[in-house]
C-alpha cells in the first residue's frame, strides 16, 4: 500500500487540473482508441493462419512452439542500438539477455525494429544538425512500424538520448493500450572536469589553444560508452522518464558493463511480462496521464534539465492526448524549487549527482514537499513511492532498498527546504518579438537583465564570422534568425556558447535571441530560445535590424525590440529562407517534414496539435487529434 503523501501544492495541484479540462476530449477520445484495441489474450490470436505462420516463421525451439500456442505474451523489443553513440552502444547486448529473461519468465520477446538514432554532438554546428529534431518524429513512426505487426502484449523501448526517448515514447503511445517501458543503458564514468572543458573550449575560441589541446579535452571528457555525463537532454531524458513511471526504479544511472545494469536489463524483461496482462496489466497510455506529465515537468524543473523539453514534452503529452502549453510549464517554475547543482548548472555530473542520492533522494523530498502526484501508475506498481528506492544486487539477487533521508552531498543536491534557488530557473519570455523560452538556472541573476544594440545573423557561421574579427566585442544581443522548425529543421546552436561566453567574460553585456534551440547545455549566457512564432514563418523576428535596441528582462518576462509600432510593421519579413537550398546530408529527404512541421509552441511536431472543440464527440477524433 502507498504511504500518505503531503497535501499536494496548491499551484501543481491547479496546474493539473486546468490541464485535465483543457484536454477533456482529446483524452478521451485517445483513452477510447486505445481501450478499443486492447484484447483479453494475445493480440495475435486473432490472426490469419497465414500471418501468424510468417509471425514465428525465424523462430524455433521454445519459442516457436510458444507463439504457435497463442498463450504466452508477446514482447517487442524495440532499440536505438548502434555503435556511433556511445550512450547507445552499449545496447547492442541486451536483447539477448531480454530474450532469456522473458522467455524464464512465461514470455517471448523477439526483436521488432530498430530505429534510427543520432548524436547532436556529433552534428553539432554541421548540417547533419538540421535533422535532428525531425529524427525524433521519424523515430516515432519507425516504432510504429515496429509494433504495426500486432503480435506484441507488451514493448521495451531501447534508447537514451536526445531525440531518441521522446520519439520511442511518442510512438509507443499511438499502441497505448500495450505495457511498455523504456530501458536505459546508463552513464560513462567521470572524465575531465566540465569546468575544465569549457574553459579549453573558450581558450580555443579565442586562438589561445590548438585544436590538439581542444581535442585532447574533448576526449577526456567524452571517453567510454555510456551517455556524456553532464545534464544535458539525454540525463534529462532518463531523470524524466524515471519519474514518470517508465523505466523500473533507480534503472536511469547505473553504469554500463556492470552486473546491476545487466540485472536491471532482464528483471525489465521479466516485469513487461508481468504487467502485459491479468491483475497487473499496466497499458501505456494509462499510465502517461495528466499527473505523471505534471510529475516530469516538476523533475525537469527541480534539476535545471533541458530546454528541449519545453518541445519533448508537449509532444510526448499530445501523443497521449493531452495539452500541455508553455504556460504550464511557466507557473510550475515559480514555484518549484533548484535542488540540484549539475552541469551547467553547477559544475557536478550526472555520476555525482547519483552518488549524492539521485532520482530517489529527488522523488522523497519532492513528495515530501507535496510537489509530486504520489497516486499515479507506474511500471513497477501503483504509488510513485517505490521510486524512493534504488535498486542493489545481495547475494546476486536484485532487490531495492531505501535511500537514505538526507542528501550525501549538499553541494550536488539538497532537499526542497532548502534549495539551491526558490524557483526552477525555466521561465517564459513574451513581447513585440513574440514568446520564448529561457533557462536561467545557470546564469547570474546580474546577467538577465540586458539592453544592448542587435547584430542580427542568418547562420551561425556569420556569427562565427563576426567574432573572429572583433565586430562583437561589445555589449551586444545576438540575434540568430532563421533557425526555428519551418526553416531548417530547429538545429541546437551550443557551438555558439564558447563565443558568447568570451565576450561575457570581457565584461560586455550579452544575450542571445533565436527561434532555433540551445540544448540543455545552454550555460551562463541569457539564451532566448524558441522563439513563436519563427521568422521563416513570418514572424516578428524576420524584420528586426542591426543596431535596433533589444531589451531582455528575464525576470519579469519580456522580451521587446525598441521600435516604434508602426516602423516594424513596415520593414519587410526576411524571405532568405523562401530561397534557400535545403538540400546536402539527406536534407532534401525530409523537404515534407518541413513542410508540415507546426511551431516550437506546440512541440514542433510534424504530427499536428491535439485540438477539439468541446462539442467534437471522442470518436471522431482521429488519433486523439481532431
Amino acid at each position: 500500500m502507498s504511504p500518505a503523501q503531503n497535501a499536494v501544492h496548491p499551484v501543481v495541484a491547479d496546474v493539473t487540473a486546468r490541464i485535465a479540462a483543457r484536454s477533456e476530449h482529446t483524452r478521451a477520445a485517445y483513452l477510447a482508441r486505445t481501450s478499443a484495441a486492447a484484447t483479453e489474450g494475445p493480440v495475435r490470436a486473432g490472426m490469419g493462419c497465414g500471418n501468424l505462420a510468417h509471425g514465428f516463421a525465424a523462430c524455433s525451439g521454445a519459442d516457436r512452439i510458444a507463439l504457435r500456442g497463442l498463450a504466452k505474451p508477446g514482447i517487442a523489443i524495440v532499440s536505438a542500438y548502434n555503435d556511433l553513440l556511445s550512450a547507445h552502444q552499449p545496447l547492442h547486448e541486451f536483447p539477448a539477455w531480454i530474450k532469456d529473461a522473458a522467455r524464464e519468465a512465461g514470455g517471448v520477446a523477439q526483436f521488432a525494429g530498430g530505429v534510427p538514432a543520432m548524436c547532436d554532438g556529433i552534428t553539432q554546428g554541421r548540417s547533419g544538425m538540421e535533422l535532428s529534431l525531425f529524427s525524433r518524429d521519424v523515430i516515432a513512426m519507425a516504432t510504429g512500424v515496429a509494433l504495426s505487426h500486432e503480435m506484441f502484449d507488451g514493448a521495451l523501448l531501447l534508447g537514451v538520448c536526445d531525440k531518441i526517448v521522446p520519439g520511442l515514447l511518442i510512438g509507443a503511445l499511438s499502441f497505448g493500450h500495450l505495457p511498455a517501458m523504456l530501458v536505459p543503458a546508463g552513464p560513462m564514468t567521470s572524465g575531465l572536469p566540465n569546468k575544465e572543458k569549457v574553459r579549453v573550449r573558450q581558450l580555443f575560441a579565442e586562438g589561445k589553444a590548438t585544436r590538439e589541446d581542444l581535442l585532447d579535452a574533448e576526449s577526456a571528457s567524452y571517453h567510454s560508452p555510456g551517455t556524456c555525463t553532464f545534464y544535458g537532454t539525454a540525463n534529462s531524458n532518463q531523470l524524466v522518464v524515471e519519474v514518470m513511471g517508465l523505466h523500473l526504479p533507480g534503472a536511469s544511472f547505473v553504469h554500463p558493463g556492470t552486473p546491476l545494469r545487466r540485472a536491471l536489463t532482464e528483471e525489465a524483461a521479466r516485469r513487461i511480462v508481468a504487467i502485459s496482462r491479468g491483475e497487473d496489466y499496466t497499458p501505456l497510455g494509462e499510465l502517461v496521464d495528466e499527473k505523471a506529465v505534471v510529475n516530469a515537468l516538476v523533475a525537469l524543473l527541480a534539476t535545471g534539465g533541458s530546454t528541449n523539453h519545453t518541445l519533448h514534452l508537449v509532444a510526448i503529452a499530445a501523443a497521449a492526448g493531452i495539452q500541455l502549453t508553455w504556460d504550464d510549464f511557466a507557473d510550475l517554475s515559480a514555484v518549484v524549487p533548484l535542488i540540484a547543482s549539475v552541469y551547467p548548472n553547477g559544475s557536478a555530473d550526472i555520476n555525482h549527482f547519483h552518488a549524492a542520492g539521485g532520482v530517489q533522494f529527488l522523488v522523497g523530498t519532492l513528495l515530501d514537499a507535496g510537489l509530486l502526484h504520489e497516486d499515479v501508475r507506474t511500471v513497477a506498481g501503483p504509488g510513485l513511492h517505490r521510486y524512493r528506492q534504488e535498486p542493489v544486487l545481495a547475494d546476486g539477487t536484485l532487490t531495492w532498498r531505501e535511500v537514505p533521508s538526507h542528501s550525501l552531498d549538499e553541494a550536488v543536491l539538497r532537499p526542497a527546504e532548502r534549495p539551491f534557488a526558490p524557483d526552477g530557473g525555466l521561465r517564459m519570455v513574451a513581447g513585440n518579438l513574440g514568446r520564448a523560452v529561457i533557462k536561467v538556472s545557470a546564469v547570474a541573476p546580474a546577467h538577465r537583465v540586458v539592453r544592448a544594440p542587435a547584430r542580427v545573423f542568418g547562420t551561425q557561421a556569420e556569427f562565427d564570422r563576426a567574432f573572429r574579427a572583433g565586430e562583437l566585442d561589445r555589449d551586444v544581443v545576438v540575434v540568430i534568425r532563421n533557425q526555428g522548425p519551418r526553416a531548417n529543421g530547429m538545429p541546437e546552436l551550443h557551438g555558439l556558447t564558447p563565443a558568447l561566453g568570451v565576450l561575457m567574460d570581457r565584461g560586455h553585456r550579452v544575450a542571445l535571441v533565436t527561434d532555433g534551440r540551445m540544448s540543455g547545455a545552454s550555460g551562463k549566457i541569457p539564451a532566448v530560445i524558441h522563439v513563436t512564432p519563427e521568422a521563416a514563418a513570418g514572424g516578428p523576428l524576420s524584420k528586426v535590424a542591426d543596431g535596433d535596441l533589444v531589451r531582455l528582462d528575464a525576470d519579469a518576462g519580456e522580451l521587446d525590440v525598441l521600435v516604434d509600432t508602426a516602423e516594424l510593421a513596415r520593414r519587410p519579413v526576411d524571405t532568405s529562407t523562401e530561397t534557400a537550398d535545403w538540400t546536402g546530408t539527406g536534407r532534401e529527404l525530409f523537404a515534407a517534414l518541413r513542410r508540415a512541421v507546426g511551431p516550437a509552441e506546440e512541440g514542433a511536431s510534424v504530427f499536428g496539435p491535439v485540438t477539439a472543440p468541446a462539442d467534437t464527440p471522442a470518436e471522431a477524433i482521429v488519433g486523439g487529434r481532431a
